[in-house]
């Protein structure tokens, strides 16, 4: 997370909703792939350029903003079979340190928290660019991947298939596309 040009002292970005992406994909049948996204992200991408073992990420997501496509499977996704958005409407990522591979390239390990279950997570991120957009305003891009299992965090129904297998996968991968504005 650092600059293309020299900087130094701290910089806190916050994430601007309309022009990021929380998205994921699972398994579904064991053979095809489902793919959906939460909207409306929040949250602050601090970068401390003088001693980056100071920098954090701090994304809140609002749970019932799950979409798949599929409005009747959204509605699952939202009920107690899953996410259980009404009793935990949020899900929350803290870092906990960022391991600096080179200047762009980063491992954020971090605490995933939803479905009132917290584990730790790494995701493996970069800052894709910066620059200065039409209205005057600094902002930066930030991409980064994750696997976590759903049952780690409570997510635990599932049907099984008449020829073996089961309806939805375990394993999930999150990618998250990021654009934040300097504060």
């Amino acid at each position: 997370m650092s600059s293309t040009t020299a900087q130094t002292g701290t910089t806190t970005y916050a994430i601007d909703a309309s022009h990021s992406q929380v998205g994921f994909s699972v398994k579904h049948m064991m053979f095809s792939t489902v793919r959906g996204n939460f909207r409306g992200s929040q949250g602050t991408i601090v970068v401390d350029h003088a001693n980056p073992a100071n920098s954090s990420v701090n994304v809140t997501i609002d749970a019932s903003t799950i979409t798949t496509g599929d409005e009747k499977r959204d509605e699952h996704l939202r009920s107690a079979d899953f996410f259980d958005a009404a009793n935990y409407p949020t899900i929350t990522f803290k870092s906990t340190s960022i391991d600096f591979k080179d200047a762009e390239k980063f491992t954020i390990n971090g605490e995933l928290t939803m479905h009132g279950v917290t584990n730790a997570v790494k995701i493996e991120a970069e800052q894709t660019g910066e620059g200065t957009n039409p209205w005057g305003i600094d902002v930066a891009g930030f991409e980064g991947s994750a696997k976590i299992n759903r049952k780690d965090f409570g997510l635990n129904w599932n049907a099984s298939l008449e020829k073996g297998g089961v309806l939805v996968g375990e394993e999930i991968k999150i990618n998250l596309e990021l654009e934040a504005a300097k504060q």
